[in-house]
C-alpha cells in the first residue's frame, strides 16, 4: 500500500505534533499500522511548497520570492519530568486533544512530533521533531518539526497558483483571501458589544538586514525563561540547499534581539535547531550538509556555542524522556546512531533503520533505560523488530520480541502497547503486545475486510483505532478496544475524512480537552456530512443543537434532525493559528468552533461559534473566521481576524464570548503569520509575528496584556458550573462539578486553578456500557450477536476444573466510574469452564506462507477453537514418512518445527483428539530448492514439419517443484509445463529460435538456443587430434569459439556458402563435433539437383579430411588436425517416392559400416557416438529418415537401438562426478546426432 498521510484532529499543536507528508497511498489498498505517536517517514521528499509569495503585487511571477516564517517553542514540558506543561502556543499542550494525527506506511504524523513544513526539497526525509507530549508522558521526536509560514500566512497550500500575489492568504478551512485585493477597514471584527478602543502595551522589533530570506524559524523556551530564538534562512529553490542564515537571540521576551552569527561562526550556514526537551538550556544546531555537517552545542540558551564535526546527515533527532544527554540520531543512508553526551560523540546502533520507527525505553515498562526498540532490515531485505540498549547494540545483544519478520512501517510503541503487521499474502493481519507481554493477534470484526488501518490514540486505558474497510474510501470507522487492546469495538461508522494542506488527510475527529469522554466528529450519511458529539465515548452520538438566535438577535429557526450546527473539526497545521476548533483543559466546557447552520456541514457563510457547558448549547460570537486563543489559563479570549487579513486590533472576552472588547496592539495594520500567547506560566505576554507590507522586514511584535486585567481574582470571583448531558448530571458515570471564573469579571487568574472541585460516581445504567466483542447493538438498544460470531464458543485454553468469564454481549465503557445499577447485569459472569470435543483445529507456517526451501526449518502453528487444550493430544503428521504427537496443545505454543530433506509437495496433517471426539486439517507445503542451472538441449538442424523433442536438464534436479516456461518459434506466448521435456514441430524453414526459463522457490533462470530448419540436409560427424582434449574445459562458450575455427578450416578446404555451412561441437571428450551443409534457399523445384550439390560438397570435405587437410592452430605450436569419423544416419531427407537400387544399397553399407564402427570403438576406444538430446516416450519411438526416401521399402531405425536419454543422463552423471565438471547434460562422451547444444 502505498500511502498517504492522516492527521487527525485535536492534536497538540502547542506541542507541534503533527507532520505534512505527500498523499500517494490513497489509492493504494493495503493495509497497515500507523500510530499518532509514530515520526513521519525520511524517505518522503519535503516539498517547498511556495504559498505564500512576499513581493510586490506588481512584480512579474517569475520573480516571486517565497517567504516562510517557522515558529517553534523551544522543549515543551513533560508532567513525566516535573515540567510546568501549560505554556501555551495557541493550545497549551495538557489541552491539545489525545485523537491525534494519524498517517499511512510512508508517512506516520505523531503526537510526538512537532510539525513540519520548511523541509527543503531534496532532504528526502522529515526533519527531527522537538517537545515532550505532556499528557501522553513518553519520549517526543526532537528538532525542527515545526510549522513554516508565509509572513502572510501557512505555507504549504497545494491548490493554489505559485506564485500569484493573491496567494498570500492562509487557508485554514479550505477557503482563502488574496491580499493584494483586500482593504483594510478600521472596524475590524463582529462584536456583541462595541467599546472604546483602549492601548495595550507593545513593542515592535524588525529583523533588520534580513529581507532577503525567505525561512524564518521562531523558538521560544517557555517555562517563565525570557529567551527567544529565531533562525532565519536563505533557501535557493535552483540548488536546493539553503545558502545563507542568520541567528537572531532575544534575553527579554522579545523586545530586543542580538544577531549571533559571530557566535557560530561568521560562514557557518546553519540549518535547524534542536532544543533538549527535558533541559531547555541545552541545544543542538546543525550545519547544512552541503558546507559541512557539523553540530553546534549550547548549554547556557544559545548564549554560546561549541562545534563538533559529525561523519553523517543528520535526518531526525529523538531525545530520551528523562536523560537530558542521551539522544538518538538518524542519518541520511538510514542509519541509526546514539549518543550519551549531548551529541559530542555518537556510536552506530544498527546499518539500516525504517525512517522514523525507533523508540526509546518507556519508564515502568522497559526494564532498562537505555532500551532502543527500533524496525530493522536484514540482508536479504526483511523487516524485524528488535531491540538493544543504546551503546550495547552489538548481533549478540539484540532481541527479537517478535520472532518472524513484520511489515515495514509498521512497528509502534506507544504507551503500554506495541503494534505490527505481519505480511502475509492475503488480509492485513494485526498484533498487539500489551505491557511487553507476548503478541496476540488483533480481533476486528470478522468483516471489517481493513483496507488501512491507523492508532489513533492509546492514552486512555484503550485503544482508539481508524480502519478504512473494503467498502470505504474517503471514510473511516472508528474502533474502540479493551484494555488490552485485542478485541476493538466499532463506535462510528464514515467518519469524514478532510485532505489537508500539503495533501494531509486529516480524520475529523476531536476529543474535547478538560473533560474525559467527550467527542465531536463528522460523519457521511446518505451523501451529507454532519457534526455529532458523545459523552460516553461513543456509546452515544447526537446531533448539536443551533444557537436560538443570531448575532443581531433574530431567531433561528433549526429544528433537529432535520437541522443542527456542524463544526469545521480541522485542527491549524499551523501550530501558532488556532485551528477550526479550540479547548483548553483550564478552561472546561468551554469550545470555540467554525461552523455553519443547516441541514449538513458546508464550508459557505460560516461563523464563528462558542459552547460555554461542554456542547449542550451554542452561541454565534463572529460572521467571520477568527483564530480564537485562550488567555490567562483560560480564564480571557483573545481573537483575530484570519492572517490574510491586515489587522491592528485584537478582540477580548471576559465572559466566554458574550461580549467583546476591542484592542490595538499595532499602529500600522500588520499581516499576521502567528502568535505566541503564553510563554511563561507567571507572565501575560503574547508575540505576534508578522509583516507590515509585501517589502517590509520581519516585524516582531511584543504585547503584554497584563493592562487589560483590574486586578487579581480572588474566591469571590469563582462559581461551580455542573457538567451535563442535555440536564443528565451523570457523565462516564459520575457528577462532576468544575470551578469557573464567573463571567464578567476583569481579574487576572495569574496561575492555574483546581478544574474539578467534586466527582461522584453514579449508579450504572445502560449507557454506561457498550457492545462487546462479536456483539452489535440493534434498533432497540440492545446488544445482539453478529451473524458471523458464535457466543457459546470457549477458548481453547478454558480447561476443565478452571473458570472464565462468559460475556453479556456487553462491556463497561473503559474509565467509565459508575458502581452498582446494572453492573452486575451487564458484566460477564463467571462459569465452569465444559469439557468439550475438539472444533475448529487450524494448522498454519509461522510466517503464513505455503513454501519453504529445503533444508531449512519450518514451523507450524497448530490453533484450536474450542476443546480442552491441557485434555486434548494433538499428532502431526508432516507427510516426508515422519510425524510427532504430543499429550496437549501447551506443547505446542512455541510452534512445531522440521527440517525437509527433500523437495516436494508435501501433506501436512494435524490430528486434535480427546475423549470426545476429533478434528482434523490438512495442508500441502511446497519445498523448494532453488535452480543453480539450466542447460536447454535441442537439435541444431531439424526437418520441417517434423517433430522434435525439446528438453530442460535444471540442476539441482527436483522433481515436482519446478515450471517451465516455453517460448517456441515466435510464440508470444509461453508453453507451461511441470516436465522438463516438450515435442514441437516446426511448419516453417529458416532460424528458429527456443527460450526456456524455469522457475523453482525464488529463482527464475533462462537458456535459449537456435535451431536451423530445413527440408533436407547432410552432416558429416568430427573428430579431433587427441591434444585438443587437453585444452578443453568443456563449457559452451569454449565449444562456440572453437566452433568458428572449425568452421574457418574447412571454408579453407571447400567453397561452399560460409552462411550454409554450420558446426556444431558436443560437450565432453574426446572431443568430437558434427559439420551441417544446407541447401539454399526456396530450391525445391531442384530438390535433386541441390542434393547433388550437397553429396558433391561433401565428398570435397571428406577428402580433404581424409587427407588431413583440415587443420587449425589453437594456440602458438598446437595444431589440431580435424578427421572424418563417418556419415550420419540420415544425411538427407527426401519426400520423393522414386529410388534406385545403388542408392539404397549405398544407404544400406553406410547403416551397417557405422554399426560396425560403434562396435569396435565401444570396446577399443571410447569414440563419440550418436547422443540424442531428447526425452524418448517409450509408447511411440521417434524415427530416423533415411537419405533417398520415405516409402514402405525405406528401411528405418528407431532410437530404441541406441541408450534411452535416462541412460544417457546417469552415463553423463558419472562423468561429471569422474571429471568434477559442474554440468552433467555437458558430459557426455558421446555424439549427437543432428543436434548441438
Amino acid at each position: 500500500m502505498e500511502t498517504w498521510a492522516g492527521l487527525c484532529p485535536g492534536s497538540h499543536l502547542s506541542l507541534g505534533m503533527w507532520v505534512m507528508i505527500a498523499a500517494h497511498a490513497l489509492l493504494n489498498v493495503k493495509a497497515e499500522i500507523t500510530c499518532a505517536s509514530c515520526p513521519s517517514p525520511v524517505q518522503l521528499r519535503r516539498e517547498e511548497l511556495q504559498l505564500g509569495i512576499r513581493t510586490d503585487p506588481t512584480e512579474e511571477a517569475s520573480t516571486l520570492k517565497s517567504i516562510r516564517v517557522e515558529f517553534r517553542e523551544l522543549g515543551f514540558a513533560d508532567h513525566s519530568a516535573g515540567m510546568d506543561g501549560d505554556n501555551e502556543t495557541g493550545v497549551s499542550p495538557e489541552d491539545a486533544p489525545h485523537f491525534n494525527q494519524f498517517a499511512t506506511l510512508d508517512g506516520v504524523s505523531t503526537q510526538d512530533d512537532a510539525p513540519s513544513f520548511s523541509e527543503e526539497s531534496d532532504r528526502g526525509s522529515d526533519p527531527p521533531e522537538t517537545g515532550e507530549d505532556a499528557a501522553l508522558q513518553r519520549a517526543k521526536r526532537s528538532g525542527p518539526e515545526f510549522a513554516e509560514f508565509t509572513e502572510s500566512g501557512l505555507t504549504g497550500r497545494t491548490d493554489a497558483a505559485v506564485g500569484a500575489p493573491e496567494d498570500r492568504g492562509s487557508m485554514l478551512d479550505g477557503h482563502r483571501q488574496g491580499r493584494s485585493g483586500f482593504r483594510w477597514n478600521r472596524d475590524e471584527g463582529r462584536g456583541n458589544n462595541r467599546q472604546d478602543e483602549p492601548k495595550i502595551t507593545s513593542s515592535t522589533f524588525a529583523l533588520t538586514g534580513d529581507s532577503a530570506h525567505n525561512h524564518a524559524v521562531v523558538y521560544w523556551s517557555g517555562q517563565n525563561s525570557s529567551v527567544i530564538l529565531i533562525l532565519t534562512k536563505l533557501y535557493d529553490f535552483h540548488i536546493g540547499s539553503v545558502t545563507e542564515s542568520t541567528l537572531w537571540r532575544s534575553t527579554d521576551y522579545g523586545s530586543t534581539y542580538e544577531r549571533m552569527n559571530d557566535k557560530v561562526g561568521s560562514k557557518t550556514v546553519l540549518s535547524y535547531l534542536y532544543v533538549c526537551p527535558t533541559n531547555k538550556k541545552k541545544i543542538m544546531v546543525l550545519t547544512d550538509p552541503e558546507f559541512e555537517s557539523s553540530v553546534l552545542i549550547s548549554t547556557d540558551e544559545g548564549a554560546s556555542y561549541q562545534k563538533y564535526r559529525l561523519t553523517f546527515y543528520v535526518l531526525s533527532l529523538l531525545f530520551h524522556p528523562t536523560e537530558e544527554d542521551w539522544a538518538l540520531a538518524y542519518s541520511h543512508d538510514q542509519k541509526l546512531y546514539s549518543s550519551v553526551d549531548f551529541g559530542r560523540k555518537w556510536q552506530l546502533i544498527h546499518d539500516h533503520v525504517t525512517p522514523n520507527r525507533f523508540y526509546w525505553s518507556v519508564a515502568g515498562l522497559d526494564k532498562e533505560p537505555d532500551l532502543v526498540h527500533m524496525e530493522a532490515h536484514t540482508p536479504d531485505g526483511n523487516v524485524q523488530y528488535v531491540t538493544c540498549r543504546a551503546q550495547m547494540c552489538t548481533d549478540t545483544n539484540r532481541n527479537y520480541p517478535f520472532s518472524g519478520y513484520i511489515d515495514i512501517s509498521s512497528l509502534v510503541v506507544q504507551d503500554d502497547y506495541i503494534f505490527i503487521q505481519v505480511p502475509t499474502s492475503g488480509r492485513a493481519t494485526y498484533y498487539v503486545s500489551y505491557k511487553r507481554d507476548s503478541f496476540i493477534q488483533i480481533k476486528l470484526p470478522k468483516y471489517s475486510l481493513p483496507k488501512d488501518l491507523h492508532i489513533v490514540s492509546t492514552d486512555e486505558k484503550q485503544v482508539f483505532a481508524a480502519v478504512q474497510e473494503w467498502n470505504q474510501n474517503d471514510t473511516y470507522n472508528l474502533y474502540l478496544s479493551d484494555t488490552r487492546g485485542i478485541y476493538f469495538t466499532l463506535a462510528m461508522e464514515n467518519v469524514k475524512t478532510t485532505r489537508g494542506i500539503g495533501g494531509n488527510q486529516m480524520l475529523d475527529l476531536y476529543e474535547v480537552a478538560g473533560i474525559k469522554g467527550i467527542l465531536i466528529a463528522n460523519k457521511r450519511q446518505d451523501n451529507q456530512v454532519k457534526t455529532y458529539i458523545t459523552y460516553n465515548k461513543g456509546r452515544d452520538w447526537r446531533l448539536l443543537q443551533a444557537p436560538s438566535s443570531d448575532l443581531e438577535g433574530i431567531d433561528i429557526h433549526c429544528i433537529l434532525p432535520f437541522c443542527s450546527l456542524h463544526l469545521q473539526l480541522q485542527m491549524s497545521e499551523n501550530p501558532y493559528l488556532s485551528g477550526t476548533i479550540s479547548t483548553k483543559s483550564s478552561a472546561p466546557g468551554i469550545i470555540v468552533a467554525t461552523g455553519n447552520i443547516g441541514a449538513e456541514l458546508s464550508y459557505n457563510n460560516v461563523g464563528m461559534f462558542i459552547s460555554s457547558d461542554a456542547g449542550n448549547s451554542w452561541r454565534q460570537i463572529f460572521e467571520e473566521e477568527h483564530n480564537v486563543w485562550f488567555l490567562d489559563k483560560g480564564g480571557a479570549l483573545v481573537a483575530v481576524k484570519q492572517p490574510s487579513v491586515p489587522t491592528r486590533h485584537l478582540w477580548v472576552s471576559f465572559d466566554e464570548g458574550r461580549q467583546w472588547t476591542q484592542h490595538s496592539f499595532s499602529s500600522v495594520p500588520l499581516f499576521v503569520d502567528g502568535v505566541l500567547v503564553e510563554a511563561g506560566a507567571e507572565n501575560q505576554i503574547m508575540t505576534f509575528f508578522g509583516h507590515f507590507s509585501h517589502r517590509s522586514e520581519w516585524q516582531l511584535i511584543k504585547i503584554d496584556y497584563k493592562s487589560i486585567f483590574s486586578r487579581k481574582c480572588t474566591e469571590e470571583d469563582y462559581q461551580t458550573w455542573h457538567l451535563h448531558n442535555q440536564g443528565e448530571p451523570c457523565v462516564m458515570g459520575q457528577k462532576q462539578i468544575y470551578m469557573k471564573r464567573r463571567p464578567g469579571n476583569y481579574c487576572m487568574l495569574g496561575k492555574d486553578y483546581s478544574r474539578i472541585l467534586s466527582a461522584e460516581s453514579c449508579i450504572c445504567r445502560a449507557h454506561d456500557f457498550e457492545c462487546d466483542y462479536g456483539y452489535e447493538r440493534r434498533g432497540d438498544g440492545n446488544c445482539r450477536p453478529a451473524f458471523w460470531f458464535n457466543p457459546s464458543t470457549v477458548s481453547s485454553s478454558c480447561s476443565q476444573g478452571q473458570n472464565y468469564f462468559n460475556s453479556t454481549g456487553y462491556r463497561k465503557v473503559v474509565l467509565n466510574n459508575c458502581t452498582k445499577g446494572v453492573k452486575e447485569m451487564y458484566t460477564a459472569r463467571k462459569q465452569q469452564c465444559p469439557n468439550r470435543s475438539p472444533k475448529g483445529l487450524l494448522l498454519t507456517t509461522k510466517d503464513g506462507k505455503l513454501t519453504a526451501n529445503l533444508d531449512s526449518n519450518v514451523t507450524f502453528l497448530v490453533h484450536l477453537d474450542e476443546g480442552d487444550s491441557l485434555r486434548t493430544n494433538i499428532q502431526l503428521d508432516f507427510g516426508d514418512g515422519t510425524a510427532v504427537s504430543y499429550s496437549n496443545l501447551s506443547w505446542t505454543e512455541e510452534g512445531i518445527k522440521h527440517v525437509y530433506k527433500s523437495a516436494g509437495i508435501f501433506r501436512v496433517t494435524a490430528l486434535a483428539e480427546n475423549a470426545l471426539g476429533y478434528d482434523s486439517t490438512t495442508l500441502y507445503l511446497h519445498v523448494t530448492c532453488p535452480v543453480e542451472h539450466v542447460q536447454l538441449l535441442t537439435p541444431f538442424v531439424v526437418i520441417r514439419n517434423k517433430e522434435v523433442n525439446i528438453t530442460a536438464v535444471v540442476l539441482p534436479s527436483h522433481s515436482r517443484t519446478v515450471t517451465y516456461f516455453w517460448w517456441l518459434g515466435n510464440n508470444t506466448e509461453p508453453v507451461i509445463t511441470l516436465d522438463g521435456s516438450i515435442s514441437y514441430t516446426f511448419s516453417s524453414e529458416g532460424m528458429h529460435t527456443i527460450t526456456v526459463q524455469v522457475a523453482a522457490a525464488n529463482t527464475i533462470l533462462q537458456d535459449t538456443k537456435t535451431i536451423a530448419v530445413k527440408e533436407f540436409f547432410k552432416s558429416l560427424l568430427l573428430s579431433f587430434s587427441p591434444n585438443l582434449d587437453e585444452f578443453n574445459p568443456d563449457i559452451p562458450e569454449w565449444r562456440q569459439d572453437v566452433g568458428r575455427v572449425i568452421k574457418k578450416a574447412v571454408l579453407q578446404v571447400s567453397d561452399f556458402p560460409e552462411e550454409k555451412l554450420l558446426v556444431a561441437v558436443f560437450p565432453g571428450v574426446p572431443t568430437a563435433a558434427e559439420l551441417f551443409l544446407l541447401p539454399h534457399k526456396n530450391q525445391s523445384e531442384g530438390k535433386k539437383k541441390s542434393e547433388e550439390e550437397l553429396e558433391r560438397a561433401s565428398d570435397i570435405i571428406v577428402s580433404a579430411l581424409n587427407q588431413n587437410l583440415v587443420e587449425f592452430e589453437l594456440k602458438p605450436g598446437v595444431r589440431v588436425i580435424v578427421y572424418n569419423t563417418q556419415l550420419t544416419l540420415a544425411p538427407l531427407v527426401d519426400s520423393s517416392p522414386r529410388h534406385s537400387s545403388s542408392a539404397m544399397l549405398m544407404l544400406l553399407s553406410v547403416v551397417f559400416l557405422g554399426l560396425a564402427v560403434f562396435l569396435i570403438y565401444k570396446f577399443k576406444r571410447k569414440i563419440p557416438w550418436i547422443n540424442i538430446y531428447a526425452e524418448v516416450n517409450q509408447e511411440k519411438e521417434q524415427e530416423m529418415i533415411g537419405s533417398v526416401g520415405q516409402g514402405d521399402s525405406t528401411p528405418k531405425i528407431t532410437l530404441s537401438e541406441f541408450s534411452t536419454s535416462k541412460e544417457l543422463m546417469e552415463k553423463e552423471l558419472d562423468a561429471r562426478v569422474k571429471r568434477g565438471v559442474g554440468n552433467a547434460c555437458e558430459s557426455t562422451r558421446e555424439i549427437p546426432n543432428c543436434t548441438s547444444v
